[in-house]
């Protein structure tokens, strides 16, 4: 069982967990060994209540396919049993991050005392641009 939160788990059964050959330098391994963990998650057909479902599908992840299957490969570590974990960790992570809910912003005014010391800083900064004129032959020292 794989647990979400309090009241969500999904069962194992659900979670299609199969061993592949890892990418990249391996040495004299890399042609022997399967390390790497492809976890395959239906969606659709999960017992994940409808609001996980709904939010899930509707991200935009190219690891779901357009048939509702997510798919995770894990190959950071050398063992099997660590990619596995880290597979389950991350679909863990995913759900999990589906089901926070976004606050929604509300626009803010400029108050009054923000509007004026803007203002008078641009006149500062008006007033030292002015001074930067050209220096005309009488204000010279020669």
């Amino acid at each position: 069982m794989l647990q979400i939160s309090q009241n969500v788990c999904i069962p194992d059964d659900e979670i299609e967990l199969s061993a592949i050959r890892a990418q990249g330098a391996g040495g004299q391994n890399v042609n022997k060994v399967s390390s790497a963990i492809h976890l395959r998650f239906d969606i659709n057909a999960s017992s994940l209540p409808d609001f996980y479902k709904k939010r899930l599908l509707n991200l935009k992840d190219q690891r779901i396919s357009k048939h509702g299957v997510l798919v995770i490969k894990a190959q950071k570590y050398r063992t099997q049993e660590k990619n596995r974990q880290d597979a389950l960790d991350r679909l863990q992570a995913l759900i999990k991050a589906v089901a926070v809910v976004q606050k929604t912003r509300r626009p803010t005014r400029a108050t009054r005392g923000s509007k004026k010391r803007r203002m008078d800083s641009k006149t500062q900064r008006g007033k030292i641009k002015l001074l930067r004129g050209k220096v005309t032959g009488k204000d010279r020292d020669l």
